[in-house]
């Protein structure tokens, strides 16, 4: 069974100037959500006097959002498609480059959120690492377990425990660490075509490549998009996962794109400004419902693999609408303007960036932590 440490009730630790080097943490951001989700955690790191270092897969536009948000990195890797032979020997690959970086680099502590690769290189050059997740079913890595395990509080225990770890939990939501940067941007709307009487719809398709993808999902996908193409009122956004979707998307989809219907944006879009003006989302993944969720725009879920805890919790409390029929398509769906209030978005908790930044300080300060510099 996993230990799990009661965050509610650590003491924040006191933080003192060393006279000795810092003291090095290795971020490694494998997906495009990683991006937004860390960079507040780095510039709390960097405030209390940690050097951080950053790698990066050059995957889901991971590259874009890196410049879009001004977090430096090293581009290690990329995509290696949907055959898994070829996503075990790219993920064996990349976690053999990035050993090598970190051999040099002699990192204390490495954390990532689910990246295999980190968990990996990790693993192999002996590395104190903390792997942060919130979806509880994602595919392990049989040969390689984080040191440390950081959920959502409400993840239950029990879905843990193959993990093999010792568990931290943080209060909220994963997207509740990096809201409280949200500035609204009233231009967007313009900038991308939109009227403001149009009714907004943005789709973020499935994940066509991730390993837990139901070929469900694509079916209620285009039952979505066939259902907003004849209202004159709705303009659909739609948000690919990388090239190789969009090429398929604008294939399939060519007459509702030449004619306005669906749009595509040609640039890199901050994703929490298209939800903000947006009337209603409707996703094939996790984090942008769960960012809509956390926003308070209505949102919709064709996402068709096992339910996380985190997802049944915003369901449960009604912030996010489960689609797991055509008939669900078109019966649940409400269609309706939302009233964009001109103010701050969504008075972020606070709380779980702060938990999991101590969580982090307390784990590194540890006598426990082993690094690459072999110090304990």
């Amino acid at each position: 069974m996993p230990i799990t440490v009661d965050s509610a009730r650590a003491q924040k630790p006191k933080f003192i100037l060393r006279s000795g080097p810092k003291k090095k943490i290795w971020v490694d951001l494998d997906n495009s959500p990683h991006v937004p989700f860390f960079r507040p955690i780095i510039e709390e790191l960097e405030s209390r006097g940690y050097e951080v270092f950053v790698t990066a897969r050059d995957a889901y536009q991971v590259r874009e959002l890196l410049s879009y948000y001004g977090v430096k990195g090293r581009m290690v890797g990329k995509h290696h498609g949907k055959v898994k032979l070829s996503k075990a020997l790219g993920t064996c690959w990349r976690a053999l480059t990035l050993s090598a970086i970190v051999s040099k680099e002699k990192p204390d502590l490495a954390i990532s959120h689910g990246s295999r690769s980190c968990l990996v290189a990790s693993n192999l050059m002996g590395v104190t690492n903390i792997s942060l997740t919130d979806y509880e079913f994602v595919a392990k890595v049989p040969f390689a377990k984080p040191t440390w395990l950081m959920v959502p509080s409400v993840v239950p225990d029990d879905n843990l425990s193959l993990h093999g770890a010792k568990v931290m939990k943080y209060p909220g939501i994963k997207e509740d660490v990096y809201l409280g940067q949200f500035r609204p941007d009233w231009t967007l709307r313009r900038r991308l075509g939109i009227a403001e009487e149009d009714l907004l719809v943005t789709v973020r398709p499935p994940a066509t490549e991730a390993h837990y993808h139901n070929p469900e999902s694509d079916q209620l996908l285009s039952e979505v998009l066939n259902r907003f193409l004849h209202d004159t009122k709705i303009r659909v956004l739609l948000l690919p996962r990388n090239k190789r979707q969009e090429v398929e998307l604008r294939s399939t989809w060519s007459e509702a794109l030449a004619s306005g219907k669906i749009l595509i944006p040609q640039n890199v879009e901050d994703g929490l400004n298209i939800i903000w003006n947006s009337d209603l989302v409707i996703s094939g993944g996790g984090t942008m419902n769960r960012e809509a969720a956390a926003m308070g725009v209505p949102v919709y879920s064709i996402f068709r693999g096992t339910i996380g805890a985190v997802d049944r919790y915003l369901t449960d409390q009604g912030r996010l609408t489960l689609l797991e029929s055509v008939e669900d398509v078109r019966t649940k769906i409400k269609v309706v303007r939302r009233e964009r209030l001109k103010q701050r978005v969504g008075e972020a908790n606070g709380e779980a960036l702060e938990t999991i930044v101590r969580n982090i300080v307390a784990i590194l300060e540890s006598k426990s932590v082993v690094s690459g510099n072999g110090r304990a």
